[in-house]
């Protein structure tokens, strides 16, 4: 879950994003990228001088800039509070990054928010309700279209929390909210595995092509491997291929390849290592090559996914299936 914060001056919206930390939530801040702003430029932060800096980033690198810089930071295993939430741009950059963002409008009644004002004596906070009135216009929204715009801010909120009452008020409407906006999702094995034969894939040493593969036996990984020059020989990368490094036309002099295949690699590491590899199933970026399918066959292995077809596949998936090895492409 991805929630971001906005509201008005003293409007809780601080007591918002403690109650989501508190639940294991990481906080961001959008303001954290014009603080970082002002810090390069030696300059101390007030409220005026974050308007302005906001209002040039905005200028100079798009209305949405500040949430694109922070979109950069999320993580798909972590949920997230934003603050400072402050231009219908920055909305739509974090609903444009992540489906599962949400925007929470946190207000309360202006002599209410003011008494809060005064409670905290924080530096720089407006001291009457005329300088309260002057600075919130002016975050209202105006004539620039960079400078903050929160009338706009508010249309789009999905949820919205009028906090007069006290905070266990406040609280409650937070955990309706949560309850509300829970999304789960897993990935299937399918995808689980594969994402994973990808990851194997990276440490690939070829310089022509990337490919990865992973066994599994009972939903549990039993061995990995990817493409590249055999151990103890200099890598592809580093020259230890000559047919690849020359980047010869594919299905041409494989007799002089030197690189072992992904499947080929993950079979061999499980024989290595003394674990069978009878009846499991070989995810794989690509589809095998005739070598390696008749590898797979006699290894027993009962069954291969594929993600992308090799160019020259057509003899290793009918091989495949005629020796009852089942194949998948997802």
């Amino acid at each position: 879950m991805i929630f971001g914060v906005s509201g008005p001056y003293a409007a809780g919206k601080g007591e918002v994003i403690a109650y989501l930390e508190a639940r294991s939530f990481y906080a961001l801040s959008l303001s954290d990228v014009i603080r970082q702003e002002l810090a390069a430029l030696g300059l101390d932060e007030t409220r005026e001088r974050m308007i302005e800096t906001g209002t040039r980033l905005r200028t100079e690198g798009g209305e949405g800039v500040l949430a694109e810089r922070l979109a950069e930071q999320l993580l798909p295993d972590r949920n997230y509070v934003i603050d400072s939430v402050r231009h219908p741009a920055e909305v739509a950059a974090l609903r444009a990054a992540d489906s599962a963002f949400k925007l929470i409008w946190v207000d309360a009644n202006e002599g209410t928010r003011f008494e809060r004002l005064r409670a905290r004596g924080r530096g720089g906070d407006p001291e009457s309700l005329e300088e309260l009135r002057r600075l919130e216009g002016r975050e209202q929204g105006g004539d620039d279209p960079a400078g903050q715009q929160l009338a706009a801010v508010r249309e789009m909120a999905d949820f919205r929390l009028q906090n007069d009452d006290d905070l266990a008020h406040l609280h409650a409407e937070v955990q309706r909210i949560l309850e509300r906006s829970l999304f789960f999702e897993r990935p299937s094995w399918d995808e689980y595995f594969m994402s994973i034969a990808r990851v194997v894939a990276a440490r690939s040493n070829c310089v022509k092509r990337k490919v990865g593969a992973i066994i599994a036996r009972h939903r549990r990984i039993i061995s990995t491997g990817y493409n590249g020059t055999p151990r103890g020989v200099r890598n592809c990368n580093e020259g230890g291929c000559p047919r690849c490094n020359a980047f010869t036309q594919g299905g041409a002099r494989l007799d002089e390849c030197l690189c072992s295949h992904g499947e080929e690699n993950a079979i061999t590491q499980a024989a290595y290592h003394g674990v069978t590899v009878n009846d499991g199933t070989i995810y794989t970026t690509f589809s095998p090559c005739l070598m390696c399918t008749k590898m797979i066959i006699n290894a027993g292995l009962a069954e291969v996914v594929y993600n992308s077809d090799y160019p020259l596949n057509d003899v290793s998936i009918e091989l495949l299936r005629e020796s009852g090895v089942k194949v998948r492409r997802v």
